[in-house]
């Protein structure tokens, strides 16, 4: 059973999972944002399937960071 919880986390976006690619280890999810925007996460394959990860399923990316890197087109 889940519960409410509030996090320290301020940058929480609310999306729906479009593509899961497992591999062995590790686990890549795409995310369909609200505003239309896709971001992709890597988590642990174990951790998908604790979370009941499949396409449709509603979730909340989290996103909290001591580092943001940044490219720029030549």
């Amino acid at each position: 059973m889940l519960h409410a919880m509030k996090l320290s986390t301020r940058n929480q976006l609310a999306g729906t999972v479009t593509e899961i690619t497992a591999g062995e280890a590790m686990a890549v999810v795409k995310v369909a944002l609200e505003g239309g925007d896709t971001i992709t996460s890597s988590i642990t394959r174990e951790a998908a399937e604790d979370l009941g990860l499949e396409s449709g399923k509603e979730v909340v990316v989290l996103i909290k960071s001591t580092e943001v890197s940044l490219g720029v087109k030549d």
